[in-house]
């Protein structure tokens, strides 16, 4: 199954086109809290285990499942752009039917040696929040 990944610019046009598109921001929780695409919603994809290992959040599927539906318009965003397109991934295959992922990331798809390659939202000025309302935090969503 083919991910459309579409570029920043897009996903700041359909998020703001009144059509029904959330953007689920796949970052950790700290990720999210320092800034984000205004109006995204958290659910990460991976978390801290006791150890301080990077697992895979083994409720990420139910959780946005419970909280927007299956037909849920849905565009995915890390990052750099790797956690996403595992989360557009993972939610295709578990049947949900309208999910695109946002090139680039929160910061931009990098190379092996740190330069940005393909900027992402926050590289191309578009508008950044460090607020957010409690529903669209993942402790808030994850209990629902």
């Amino acid at each position: 199954m083919d991910i459309k990944r579409i570029s920043p610019e897009e996903t700041k046009k359909l998020l703001e086109s009144n059509s029904g598109y959330i953007y689920l921001d796949v970052r950790t929780v700290p990720e999210f809290d320092t800034s984000h695409v205004p109006s995204g919603k958290n659910v990460p994809i991976m978390e801290l285990d006791e150890h301080g290992v990077m697992q895979l959040n083994f409720r990420f599927l139910e959780v946005v499942e419970k909280n927007f539906g299956k037909d849920v318009k849905c565009i995915t965003g890390c990052q750099r752009g790797g956690r996403s397109m595992k989360a557009a991934e993972l939610l295709l295959k578990a049947g949900f039917t309208h999910v695109q992922d946002m090139r680039g990331g929160f910061g931009g798809e990098t190379d092996e040696r740190g330069k940005v390659t393909y900027p992402g939202w926050s590289l191309r000025k578009l508008p950044v929040s460090h607020d957010c309302a409690p529903e669209d935090r993942y402790d808030y969503l994850s209990r629902k």
